[in-house]
């Protein structure tokens, strides 16, 4: 059975390309579950302008899909509200 920690595995490894910093450790994902052959995930964009977008969207259905076979549906919903907002690790990184 596929879980939430397999599932932020794989969003480990799908980089913003702008960024070269994972989706996950950007904080661009705010909600994630699996239900049986499930997965929802609530996202959002460093912008609601982002170029990379509709990539991102999908490398990360790909990404769970391939890496498991189990999976039969990934729900991506992108909200914008709240505001997508660096950490503070990551506005260190940034040098900001």
């Amino acid at each position: 059975m596929v879980t939430k920690e397999d599932i932020i595995e794989v969003l480990k490894l799908v980089e913003d390309p702008e960024l070269a910093i994972d989706v996950w450790t950007l904080g661009l994902i705010y909600e994630c579950e699996v239900k049986d052959d499930v997965v929802d995930i609530k996202m959002t964009f460093t912008s609601p302008m982002c170029p990379y977008g509709p990539m991102l969207l999908e490398l990360i259905e790909e990404g769970i899909k391939v890496k498991h076979k189990d999976i039969k549906s990934v729900n991506l919903e992108v909200v914008f509200d709240p505001p997508w907002e660096p950490s503070e690790e990551l506005r260190a990184m940034f040098g900001v």
